[in-house]
């Protein structure tokens, strides 16, 4: 049996993946991990007392998914030097000195690391670059991406939308992130190179992302709508079942699901 430690367990994501992974079969939940402040430490959910200790955590794991904030990621990768550990990362609002760090630290254990572990979208980040090759700027085409999600989602815009925008923009012909445009307001016409990246924050929005191209006669849309958390809970196990036998390296959802 594969044994998942999960960091930052009592959060909303932490929840699903403590759920998916007693679900799994051939994986069992090993430890539960949040900050040394959090209000529950000490008390049991899912058959294991949650505890703050990253060392334990590491010590009797055979891989660690972390959804939890940048510097808690960034503080366990560190540690896990000593330990080497595969780490499966789902942490929204690093900056790029963290995934700089990150990928430093790949080079001493695995690391699986995506903005979004669902197989639909990681399906549609794949077809994108063709998709968006041909819908291309200099077919007269725009290009805009919306992404909706919960009123409690602090990083805007999300991680997927960032992702998708960086892969159509550079299929497309246009300059990432120097063409984009994250909001409007003013009074002007859009130019050819643009492109917006839209946040929308409301309700309990799970997660949906749009990337539209527009052109003077037809719209063509690429829709990806979450209807529950588990589509990311159940990806990012499935990383961690795939990476826990891997060498150091740094790897996405693509490698995983092999497309």
């Amino acid at each position: 049996m594969i044994r998942i430690g999960i960091n930052g367990a009592r959060g909303r994501m932490g929840i699903e993946l403590c759920n998916s992974v007693i679900e799994t079969k051939d994986c069992i939940l090993s430890y539960i991990c949040e900050r040394e402040d959090h209000p529950e430490n000490g008390k049991n959910f899912f058959g294991l007392k949650l505890g703050s200790n990253s060392e334990e955590m590491l010590k009797s794991s055979d891989v660690i998914i972390d959804f939890s904030t940048p510097s808690s990621t960034i503080k366990l990768a560190e540690i896990n030097k000593s330990y080497k550990k595969p780490l499966v990362i789902g942490t929204t609002g690093l900056s790029k000195e963290d995934n700089a760090k990150i990928t430093e630290f790949s080079n001493y254990y695995p690391i699986v690391i995506s903005p979004n572990y669902s197989i639909g979208i990681n399906l549609l980040l794949s077809i994108l670059e063709k998709a968006a090759g041909v819908l291309s700027k200099n077919k007269d085409y725009d290009l805009e991406i919306v992404e909706y999600h919960h009123r409690f989602k602090k990083d805007s815009p999300s991680g997927t939308a960032l992702k998708l925008a960086e892969i159509a923009a550079k299929a497309s012909g246009r300059n990432y992130p120097e063409d984009a445009v994250f909001g409007r307001e003013g009074i002007r016409e859009r130019t050819k190179e643009e492109f917006g990246v839209l946040a929308v924050r409301a309700g309990d929005i799970i997660g949906e992302h749009y990337v539209i191209f527009s052109t003077l006669g037809e719209r063509i849309e690429f829709v990806h709508k979450a209807h529950s958390r588990k589509t990311f809970s159940k990806g990012a196990v499935e990383a961690a079942l795939w990476v826990v036998n891997k060498d150091k390296g740094l790897f996405s959802m693509k490698e995983v699901l092999n497309i």
